[in-house]
C-alpha cells in the first residue's frame, strides 16, 4: 500500500510490555504480535496495548492487518498466568475471583476492549494466521473481519477444556461463522481446526502456502481499501447488522438510509 511509514503515536513502552509492534504506512496499519520465543503468547499487557492502538488510530487508516512474528500467530494466554500469582505486572487469571465482582468485571471488560474495536466499521481488519492460533489467539483472529490462513494454521478454542470460557469476544463471531452446533463442538471438544477445514466451514476467507501469507494479506488489504471510505464504512455497518436477526423491511430501510447518506455526501464533494 502506497505511502511512507509513519511513526506510531502509541506509547512505545506499552507496546514493548505487551509484545506488540505497530507500523503505519499510508492507509494501512499493521499490528504484529512480537514474542516469537513465546509463540506470541498474550498477557493483559498485550490487550492493553491493542486497546490503545484501537483508540489512537487516525481516521484515515482504512485497513488493519494483524499478524504474528515467527512460526505461530499466537499460542493464547501466557501459561504462567493460569494461577493466582502476578506475572510481569499482570494478574493471574484466578486472582480475579478474589476481587469484588464489579472490579473483576470491569477488568475483564478492559481486556475485551483490546479485541472489540477490530469490528469497528470505520476500517476493515484482516488476520494473517500461521501456525497455532489457540484460545486468545483464535479469538483475536475471530475479532477481525477477514482471515487469511497459511496452510499450516491450526485453530483451537482451548478455554473450556481448561475449566474457563472464551471471554475476549470470540463466541459471537464463531457462532456466526460456523453455526451453533459446530461452535459447540469446537469449544467443548477443544480440538484443532486445520486450515483446510477452516476454509470449508467459513472460518477462513482463503488458505495459502505459508511462504505466501504476507503477500496474500497485502493483496487483500489493497483490495478492501480501494472503495471510497464512506461507502466501505456504510457497507460494513449494513453487513454487520444483517448478521443479526433483523426483519427484511428493517434491512431494506437501513440500506435506503445508508444510500441517501452516500448520495448526499457525493453531491457535496462534487459541488465543493
Amino acid at each position: 500500500m502506497e505511502g511512507r511509514v509513519a511513526e506510531s503515536t502509541v506509547d512505545a513502552d506499552l507496546l514493548d510490555r505487551g509484545g506488540v509492534g505497530l507500523t503505519i504506512q499510508g492507509r494501512r496499519a499493521t499490528i504484529t504480535l512480537n514474542r516469537p520465543d513465546k509463540l506470541n503468547a498474550q498477557t493483559p499487557q498485550t490487550w492493553y496495548a491493542l486497546r490503545e492502538i484501537g483508540q489512537s488510530l487516525d481516521s484515515d487508516i482504512r485497513v488493519v492487518v494483524v499478524r504474528g512474528e515467527g512460526r505461530a500467530f499466537s499460542a493464547g494466554l501466557d501459561r504462567r498466568l493460569f494461577g493466582f500469582d502476578e506475572v510481569e505486572g499482570s494478574p493471574g487469571v484466578m486472582s480475579l475471583g478474589r476481587r469484588p465482582t464489579e472490579q473483576a468485571d470491569a477488568e475483564i471488560a478492559g481486556f475485551q476492549q483490546g479485541f472489540s474495536w477490530l469490528r469497528d466499521p470505520d476500517r476493515v481488519t484482516i488476520a494473517a494466521v500461521q501456525g497455532h492460533a489457540i484460545g486468545a489467539g483464535f479469538q483475536l483472529a475471530l475479532a477481525c473481519d477477514l482471515r487469511v490462513l497459511a496452510s499450516d494454521a491450526r485453530l483451537r478454542m482451548a478455554e473450556t477444556t481448561l475449566g474457563l470460557v472464551p471471554d475476549l469476544g470470540g463466541t459471537l463471531p464463531l457462532v456466526r461463522a460456523v453455526g451453533y452446533a459446530k461452535a459447540v463442538e469446537i469449544c467443548l471438544a477443544g480440538r484443532e481446526v486445520t486450515a483446510e477445514e477452516a476454509e470449508r466451514i467459513g472460518l477462513a476467507n482463503s488458505v495459502v502456502p505459508a511462504e505466501e501469507l504476507d503477500s496474500a494479506a497485502d493483496e487483500l488489504a489493497e483490495a478492501v481499501a480501494a472503495p471510497p471510505a464512506g461507502a466501505a464504512r456504510e457497507t460494513l455497518a449494513l453487513l454487520a447488522q444483517a448478521e443479526e436477526a433483523v426483519e427484511l423491511e428493517q434491512q431494506l430501510a437501513a440500506e435506503r438510509s445508508a444510500q441517501l447518506r452516500r448520495i448526499t455526501e457525493m453531491i457535496e464533494l462534487h459541488e465543493a
